[in-house]
């Protein structure tokens, strides 16, 4: 049964979440259709760069993305207490930006501010529009209201884009972030559709490898390619160009959980590179994995996942979890405040789903 969106989300329990839109039919609206023949992979352009305008605009920042060519996933971190520090002014400003049309309204009552009225009127918009720049949904819904119409006006056509309703995902602890981060990030490697991170077309872990790929002085050959890469153009702003909006940075993870120290980013591309390689071998070798994974000091080992579990959940994790992922007691917690919060859950005193596959995962 369908559920509205403030049922599914709640930010007192975690502002991280896990989005996915998928296209009508699961057509290749963003790749090479096979039927038609026609290419649209320049639309991954127009959606990454729609979300850097948006991140601009929004209190929402994006932590992970892989556009593929039928869907694509995000992971967005909600930063309610940066929309609390704004004044109503850059408020105004910054949905002005997103809807244009509304600057008519805001010029006419700031003409008629000696009137009472018009006053209370506009603190009122200016305390809708805070909400609404912080709000997930309202944030799909300019990214995906956008993509729809600029690719019905490409084909001269009309009707749905999308498949309906995007789908959101509450992580609840630092494992399960990390996890669906990466989950994210190797989507191509994991379809197929490359065989390395440099190559992972239109994701958040190319973007980053060529931010840190910048930042050396002595690259080198695959750092010298990767800058060079015809696919990533989009992410090599001129100088002209507006700000381009940045990752948030994976030092920053902050918000959930306690006692998990800073995720390195040296950790994280390492593992990832290491989960690339066990992904692209031909017969997995169990003891191959262990030590490509394992070992002292690893990422793995600070969070507590074992190599197995953690080549599962990247392998698996849309089947594992539902509305939220996270341990055992983290999805348990989170079932139960819904539940206070007056959320109508099926079966909601039977079982909480994706607790057993924590505890396989976790061991919790």
């Amino acid at each position: 049964m369908t559920q509205a969106r403030y049922q599914q989300v709640s930010l007192k329990e975690t502002p991280y979440y896990h989005c996915i839109s998928r296209c009508v039919r699961r057509a290749y609206l963003f790749g090479e259709d096979p039927v038609s023949g026609y290419n649209f992979d320049h639309r991954k352009t127009w959606l990454v760069n729609r979300i850097k305008e948006l991140t601009g605009q929004f209190a929402i920042d994006v932590c992970a993305y892989a556009v593929m060519n039928d869907h694509y996933h995000l992971v967005l971190y909600v930063n309610q207490e940066k929309a609390d520090k704004w004044t109503d002014l850059e408020v105004i400003d910054r949905w002005s930006q997103i809807f244009p049309r509304n600057k008519v309204i805001v010029e006419t009552l700031q003409k008629n501010l000696k009137h009472r009225a018009a006053g209370k009127k506009l603190r009122e918009k200016a305390s809708l529009w805070r909400e609404r720049l912080s709000d997930i949904s309202w944030f799909m819904r300019c990214l995906n209201e956008y993509i729809a119409r600029q690719a019905n006006i490409e084909e001269g056509c009309k009707g749905r884009f999308w498949e309906g309703r995007f789908k959101s995902q509450a992580l609840l602890d630092e494992k399960s972030l990390v996890t669906c981060m990466a989950y994210v990030d190797l989507n191509p490697i994991r379809a197929g559709v490359s065989g390395s991170l440099e190559h992972s077309d239109f994701t958040s872990i190319q973007e980053r490898l060529m931010i840190h790929a910048k930042k050396v002085k002595s690259r080198n050959p695959r750092q010298n390619k990767l800058l060079t890469r015809r696919n990533a153009k989009h992410l090599m702003p001129s100088q002209a160009s507006k700000k381009r909006f940045l990752l948030k940075p994976l030092a920053n993870m902050d918000g959930i959980g306690l006692g998990m120290p800073s995720l390195s980013q040296k950790k994280y591309f390492h593992l990832l590179e290491n989960t690339a390689r066990v992904l692209t071998l031909a017969k997995q070798d169990t003891k191959k994995s262990k030590n490509l994974l394992g070992g002292r000091n690893s990422l793995l080992e600070i969070m507590g996942i074992t190599p197995e579990a953690w080549l599962k959940s990247i392998k698996h994790f849309h089947r594992y979890y539902g509305r939220a992922a996270g341990d055992e007691i983290a999805l348990i917690n989170f079932h139960k405040s819904r539940i206070k919060a007056g959320v109508d859950l099926k079966h909601s005193d039977r079982w909480v789903r994706g607790k057993n596959s924590a505890r396989l995962l976790y061991g919790t």
